[in-house]
């Protein structure tokens, strides 16, 4: 199974805002993708509930995981939102 990891580059963390639009992207993705915070619990990405319970501030790094043909694109994108800064505005293509 496919996986990356990523520090989260939001100031809030994945709060609010910056959980918002993860988790519409992950809602876009062809392939399901479940995101944990160190070694914990996975949750699905496309959950917003499950994103905000990861407790994930600025800083902390988050492994994604995917299965499928579409896992390698749907991990790429998703970490690349990770790595910007989300709370400082909406990323181009969102």
């Amino acid at each position: 199974m496919p996986e990356r990891k990523v520090t989260v580059a939001a100031s809030s963390g994945l709060h609010a805002r910056p959980a918002k639009l993860f988790v519409q992207a992950a809602a876009k993705q062809g392939t399901p993708v479940r995101i944990r915070v160190g070694e914990g619990k996975s949750v699905p990405a496309n959950s917003m509930l499950g994103v905000l319970s990861l407790g994930a501030t600025h800083g902390a790094e988050v492994t994604g995981e995917a299965v499928g043909p579409e896992a390698e694109a749907a991990l790429d994108a998703l970490a690349g939102l990770l790595a910007m800064d989300l709370d400082a505005g909406e990323p181009a293509g969102a």
